[in-house]
């Protein structure tokens, strides 16, 4: 629900203290208010915002899925690059020469078809004249078998394809868990303003009727200094609830990509959502097969190995194909025209490099499996830690909302003996804070239980969606 502008709010909350207590109790009035509106009818409200929604927007503006967007892009293109090898290599050019050099111009003048008998002169031969020769040609090269390097090559980008998907997919979930943890922090700040404004209100209407009774005599000084005391307190704290809410908004328009000062009107509240998990057995099965960064460093071994076999296959030999036709004239547009054909055949029979690429691929090949045990192991242990934070965070839960009825009733009794004169404001004061840390410790469980299912969910891969925090 909207809140009222949290810079009023602090201006207001300053105010009042500095208001004498009889002001004060004049502005609020005399009457206890059990659920204060949210926000006040004049205060602007931002669009309203679902937890789906906020991922969304997330997703789209994020500066981290852009990043990622990009690495996929790349991958691509790597991939498109390596099967482009296996395709023929097509060159057209065109070159004008001017030279005397006895060689060029007797191969030239062949070539021109322009070769006579007085170009057998000893003279025309040793020392010819400047010849310009213009040289179209067209050639084409086919790789009929390149040591099965473009297969490796091809090989290795879609396994750097794959791991683009996995980082991809890694950030998303990553996004969607800061987006959860930062919307609902902002639900649990706006909660803490609405129990700090109720607090408030009852410790007014303790304050009024304490100096009713001092002013008749029925109480001593000491007790209506101690509820301005509390009434103080109270306020302190809505002070500090309402920068935290300021903050968590800041928090939660970060995590979207947004401005940090942009409003919005939480739509999705905490409550009593009851999550399930599996044991840890299962979850720690189920990490191992849905984490992407797991994936990620089992597509690395993979890569590795590929990496290994392309250096072997180094000592297999090269196969290419190749056909040219061009044309040599006095100008661009006349001259005699020729064509080529061949193929080749090129084999490594020393190649002292080969042995230190293969040593490199291995000993990469054993560093990334490494990594993937490192990795495997640290896994179980977040998945540990995710699960046990889940555990705790629901017990948590259990207990303190047990004890908010508890409270409550224990506040209104010890009001009613306090009223009848038999007990002292110290019992009210201290029920009062009783239900207002009951009431607050409430809110700060069910923000961790929900936090506490998403990481258990990031810890197995499996945040892939919302709506169960719905």
């Amino acid at each position: 629900m909207a809140r009222p502008p949290l810079k009023q709010t602090l201006a207001v909350a300053f105010c009042l203290l500095l208001l004498p207590l009889e002001a004060v109790h004049s502005a609020l009035g005399q009457s206890q208010v059990q659920h204060p509106p949210a926000h006040s009818d004049s205060a602007p409200r931002g669009e309203s915002l679902t937890l789906a929604q906020a991922v969304e927007i997330a997703l789209d503006k994020n500066p981290l899925t852009r990043a990622t967007a990009a690495g996929r892009q790349l991958a691509d293109a790597q991939l498109a690059a390596a099967r482009a090898t296996r395709w023929p290599l097509l060159q057209v050019s065109e070159a004008v020469t001017t030279s005397n050099n006895p060689v060029f111009v007797f191969g030239s003048l062949l070539e021109q078809a322009r070769f006579g008998p007085n170009n057998f002169l000893l003279g025309s031969l040793n020392n010819p004249d400047a010849l310009t020769n213009f040289r179209a040609a067209v050639s084409v090269r086919v790789p009929v078998f390149d040591q099965r390097q473009s297969k490796a090559r091809i090989d290795l980008a879609k396994l750097g394809q794959k791991e683009a998907a996995q980082q991809t997919e890694l950030v998303a979930q990553q996004i969607r868990f800061e987006v959860l943890k930062s919307y609902f922090g902002v639900s649990l700040a706006q909660s803490r303003v609405v129990v700090a404004e109720e607090a408030i209100e009852i410790a007014t209407a303790d304050l009024k009727r304490v100096r009713d009774r001092f002013e008749t005599g029925f109480v001593v000084r000491s007790d209506l200094l101690a509820s301005e005391v509390q009434l103080a307190e109270f306020r302190q704290q809505k002070i500090q609830a309402a920068s935290d809410l300021i903050i968590a908004q800041a928090a939660l328009n970060t995590a979207l990509g947004l401005p940090p000062d942009l409003p919005h009107t939480i739509v999705d509240q905490l409550g009593q959502q009851p999550f399930a998990i599996g044991t840890p057995e299962e979850l720690n099965r189920l990490a191992l097969e849905r984490r992407p960064e797991y994936a990620r460093a089992v597509l690395a071994v993979q890569r590795n190995t590929r990496l290994v076999r392309g250096a072997r296959d180094e000592v297999l030999p090269r196969v290419d194909a190749f056909a040219s036709a061009g044309a040599s004239g006095r100008t661009p547009v006349t001259g005699s025209s020729d064509y080529a054909l061949g193929a080749s055949v090129t084999l490594n029979i020393f190649d002292p490099g080969r042995r230190a690429k293969i040593t490199q691929a291995r000993a990469a090949e054993a560093m990334a499996q490494a990594e993937q045990d490192l990795l495997a192991n640290t896994i179980k242990f977040e998945v540990v830690r995710a699960y046990q934070q889940f555990i705790s965070s629901r017990e948590r839960l259990r207990v303190v909302a047990q004890t908010t009825a508890q409270a409550d009733e224990a506040l209104r009794i010890v009001q009613d003996r306090y009223r009848e004169g038999l007990t002292t404001i110290t019992e009210v004061l201290r029920a009062e804070l009783a239900q207002v840390r009951v009431r607050t410790e409430v809110l700060t469980a069910q923000h961790d239980y929900y936090v506490a299912y998403a990481s258990v969910l990031l810890a197995t891969g499996g945040l892939r969606d919302v709506r169960p925090f719905n």
